[in-house]
């Protein structure tokens, strides 16, 4: 990959982060403000203060589950690598046992 096409890759990976942003922001005002429209007994000013602060907790509690997911990949991440690390080996190892024996088998059998 040349240079010029990380720097791409990289603008619009931020470019896609920027627009889920605030994807999930408006989601939050959104459901911030149905939440509060259903509490009818509250005025106006206080139910956009609820909305507000409902928007807040959605958008925090969205923050803290993307983290688990990224910390929980990285996991995952090392778990396969050293998995696959052993499976490598092993396969290596069957494959140079097979390639010995076949050898020996091939030298004693085309003795004369």
């Amino acid at each position: 990959m040349t240079k010029r096409s990380e720097e791409a890759a990289a603008g619009l990976a931020a470019l896609e982060g920027y627009l889920m942003s605030q994807a999930a922001r408006k989601e939050a005002q959104e459901a911030g403000r149905a939440f509060a429209r259903s509490l009818t007994w509250l005025g106006p000013g206080e139910q956009e203060q609820i909305g507000d602060r409902f928007a807040q907790h959605h958008l925090r509690l969205r923050r803290e589950m993307l983290a688990a997911t990224v910390v929980r990949a990285a996991e995952l991440k090392g778990e396969y690598a050293h998995r696959y690390s052993r499976l490598r080996r092993r396969a290596t190892g069957l494959a140079l046992g097979v390639f010995g024996l076949w050898t020996v088998a091939t030298v004693v059998l085309c003795r004369p």
